[in-house]
């Protein structure tokens, strides 16, 4: 059975929309399309597996209080590949 990440919204207006987003090891966002330029900065040490349509996979290590950016369309699952909880909000810029 997948398990999914807990996503709580702290914001949602007619500019941004933030969320956070925590993972237990192996938790995933499931497949989503973002629809929005989006920043993410990560709260803890993130070791994430970026899984993408073409059946690719890219593990990633973010440090916590890292910030980066992407533009509207990015399409994948985000799973939390360390043996660690992780955490990190999203600011969509609407």
């Amino acid at each position: 059975m997948t398990m999914t990440c807990s996503a709580t919204q702290m914001i949602d207006d007619a500019r941004t929309r933030v969320t956070r987003f925590d993972f237990e090891p192996g938790q995933q966002t499931g497949w989503h399309r973002h629809g929005f330029d989006y920043v993410i900065t990560t709260l803890t040490d993130c070791q994430m597996r970026l899984e993408l349509p073409d059946g690719s996979s890219n593990d990633v290590t973010i440090p916590a209080g890292t910030a980066y950016r992407r533009d509207e369309g990015v399409e994948h699952n985000v799973i939390n590949a360390g043996d660690a909880p992780m955490s990190f909000v999203e600011v969509e810029i609407k």
